[in-house]
């Protein structure tokens, strides 16, 4: 899941190399949070929130597979 947000946010910013991703597993729930550039935040948030929206639910389709859930939380 970790490898899975790093890429898609790696492919939407201008600066790359300042993508930070970590997961804090839990028992049922893995929450990811994601770190980026300050002038890159709007690119991964998008307008009125839907970049981030969809990567919340393509993390969704792919925890549901691992019977986990997965929780998306974009750090400043």
């Amino acid at each position: 899941m970790k490898d899975l947000i790093e890429y898609i946010a790696k492919a939407l910013v201008d600066s790359p190399e300042e993508v930070a991703v970590s997961e804090v597993e839990g028992e049922m729930t893995s929450v990811i949070e994601l770190k980026v550039a300050k002038g890159d935040l709007g690119k991964v948030i998008g307008k009125q929130g839907r970049t981030a929206r969809a990567m919340r639910t393509i993390l969704s389709a792919a925890s549901t597979k691992g019977k986990k859930r997965a929780v998306l939380e974009i750090l400043e």
